[in-house]
């Protein structure tokens, strides 16, 4: 029984504790709490260090922007059109060869025994004809004969331009000027008709074919400029034109296809690579700040204000609406006005009415640059970082 009644004892006395602990908890948790809300409390009255960027005015370009394929103005595989013995290559990989030169040479055992066949019997219809023509002008022969041993020489003679075009076939030629690919084929390959011996391009001009949708067709035209760039030279851009639209536009993508033209020195551009296209429409003079000074939550955009007041800077959550992203800026459609400082750095840690701290003088200059492009760039660069 004594044994019962000190188990009561203990266990109410330890309930009392945590109950005291827990209070003593509550009450340093909600000092703390405040001192740290307090402006100018805490350690040293600081709130979360931020860079600070201006809202600017700055141009966008509205801009259409579509994915084509490089080609040569010139492209062809190189291939056979019968089976034959490779008997002599006669290029190097890569080369840049002229229109006409010989690429490969194919057997022609046949072909050249039958222009040694043709040229002997033009030889013997040329010893006929000079027979005749002299014993017709003699008087010995009719001159029926004379006539008829010249057309056999004619005839002879047009047997061995043919047997000399067939010979003139086994060997294969460059049909145009431009730079030749990489092969497989070697001397004693047997090749099939129609199997590629190697690729053939004129590079000097790239073409790049790229579906327009239909409501941009009043703004297409051909000779004007345009910009594309690729992938594998970064943001490097490549200036050329619409050279051709057609004159269809597809049923099913309800988008007409447009030829452009970017000339090429040094090759760099090639046939087959992606080229990210853009078609300036115009420009626009828009509110914008540095994609770092932007979050998105689901199909909205926000941004943190920075509002001065008499205990310090606040950070302020406004929604705004976004609209184009161009060199690191996005457009403000709405929510934000030109000149307003915004938080640029840091948004991670940030709680909408926070106290915060811009992080010094230089971020502040950079962030309220002038208007205009020129004006805002180094703005935004510096609140981005």
């Amino acid at each position: 029984m004594i044994k019962r009644h000190f188990f009561l004892v203990a266990a109410g006395v330890m309930l009392g504790l945590m109950v005291l602990a827990a209070v003593l908890h509550i009450a340093f948790a909600k000092d703390e709490g405040s001192a740290k809300a307090a402006p100018g409390g805490g350690r040293g009255g600081r709130g979360q260090q931020v860079s600070e960027a201006t809202v600017a005015s700055r141009s966008f370009s509205d801009t259409i922007r579509v994915l084509g394929v490089a080609r040569g103005l010139k492209s062809v595989n190189i291939t056979s059109n019968s089976t034959e013995l490779i008997t002599a290559v006669l290029f190097r990989d890569g080369q840049r060869v002229a229109a006409g030169a010989p690429l490969v040479q194919l057997q022609a055992r046949e072909e050249d025994a039958g222009i040694i066949e043709a040229r002997a019997e033009v030889a013997q219809a040329e010893r006929e004809y000079e027979r005749y023509r002299a014993l017709a002008e003699k008087g010995i022969a009719p001159r029926v004969t004379a006539e008829q041993s010249e057309t056999a020489l004619a005839t002879a003679r047009a047997s061995l331009a043919a047997a000399e075009a067939r010979r003139g076939d086994r060997m294969i030629r460059a049909p145009f000027a431009g730079v030749l690919g990489l092969t497989t084929v070697t001397s004693g390959t047997l090749i099939n008709p129609g199997a590629v011996i190697t690729t053939l391009d004129d590079t000097s001009v790239i073409r790049v074919d790229f579906p327009v949708p239909e409501r941009y067709l009043g703004v297409l035209r051909p000779g004007l400029s345009l910009t594309a760039t690729a992938d594998a030279f970064g943001g490097e851009a490549f200036q050329g034109r619409i050279a051709l639209i057609d004159t269809r536009i597809n049923e099913t993508t309800r988008a007409v296809t447009a030829r452009a033209e970017f000339p090429n020195p040094g090759g760099r551009i090639r046939p087959g690579m992606l080229m990210r296209v853009a078609v300036a429409q115009g420009e626009r003079q828009s509110a914008a700040v540095p994609e770092a000074a932007i979050q998105y939550e689901g199909q909205g955009a926000f941004v943190y204000r920075i509002a001065k007041g008499e205990r310090g800077s606040t950070a302020q959550r406004v929604e705004v609406e976004t609209g184009a992203v161009e060199g690191g800026f996005v457009e403000i459609v709405s929510g934000l006005s030109v000149g307003e400082k915004v938080v640029g750095g840091g948004l991670n840690r940030i709680q909408p009415n926070a106290p915060v701290t811009v992080g010094g003088a230089r971020g502040a200059r950079q962030g309220g640059g002038g208007g205009g492009r020129g004006g805002q760039a180094p703005a935004g660069q510096g609140a981005a970082r």
